[in-house]
């Protein structure tokens, strides 16, 4: 069974509504480093509309209004068929970061932000930085911890791996 949709099971289907970054209580932090350029990276990630390329959960994404302008939002499908919706909250190429909230999901949190940010690190490669605050919403805040990292720590492992050298 694939990790997303066991940690979906166990969060049942529930709505999630993101507003502002503050309102959550609970935060994750996860970095890796990668094996490429900023430059690389930001080319496959700082594409809103491609997580569906580097993340394993996501089967399908589908943009609604323009790659990169604050409120463009993206459809996910999920590899067990649910569905979320994220809007871009800010972007800046410049510094390969973006921000974006869940406005709808059957996640169990409420509160949702993120922001992904690439920075050099050692010898050509990346530092890959993925923040989120949130509230738990129908679990307790230890379960929505783990979950999200859990997510996070998917994301990024399949990343690193795209990009990691012989």
């Amino acid at each position: 069974m694939k990790t997303r949709t066991f940690l979906l099971s166990v969060a049942g289907l529930l709505l999630a509504t993101g507003t502002c970054f503050a309102a959550g209580a609970l935060s994750v932090e996860r970095e890796v480093t990668i094996d490429t350029s900023p430059a690389t990276v930001w080319k496959l990630v700082g594409n809103f509309n491609a997580i569906d390329v580097w993340h394993p959960a996501v089967l399908k994404s589908e943009l609604q209004g323009q790659a990169g302008r604050t409120g463009a939002r993206r459809l996910l499908t999920l590899d067990d068929g649910a569905t979320r919706l994220e809007k871009l909250l800010s972007y800046s190429a410049a510094q390969r970061s973006y921000s974006y909230a869940i406005v709808e999901s059957a996640l169990p949190v409420a509160n949702y932000k993120a922001t992904i940010t690439l920075t050099p690190a050692e010898e050509g490669r990346t530092r890959m930085t993925w923040r989120s605050t949130f509230d738990a919403h129908g679990v307790s805040d230890e379960q929505a911890t783990t979950i999200i990292g859990a997510l996070q720590d998917a994301g990024m492992a399949k990343l690193r791996a795209n990009f990691r050298q012989p």
